[in-house]
């Protein structure tokens, strides 16, 4: 078996660790946005809408952070 270092390729915990630091930047603030909605307006139809905007906008920042982060840089 060849060494994921040698190869350049991310190794398994490695694209563990940073998958979940980019689910944990879409989903906290979608989350949250939908909940605040949620008591602030007392509308569950707005508050997803809110929700939805909000996660599709943080699914584009994540896309330019993810080809940031998931490049292996040499050392």
């Amino acid at each position: 078996m060849t060494n994921g270092n040698k190869t350049g390729k991310l190794t398994i915990k490695d694209l563990v660790l940073k998958g979940t630091i980019i689910a944990g930047i879409v989903t906290i603030p979608s989350i949250t946005s939908f909940v605040v909605a949620w008591i602030i307006l007392d509308n569950l139809i707005q508050a997803v809408i809110i929700g939805a905007v909000i996660h599709f906008i943080a699914m584009g920042f994540s896309l330019k952070i993810s080809k940031k982060l998931l490049v292996k840089r040499d050392p």
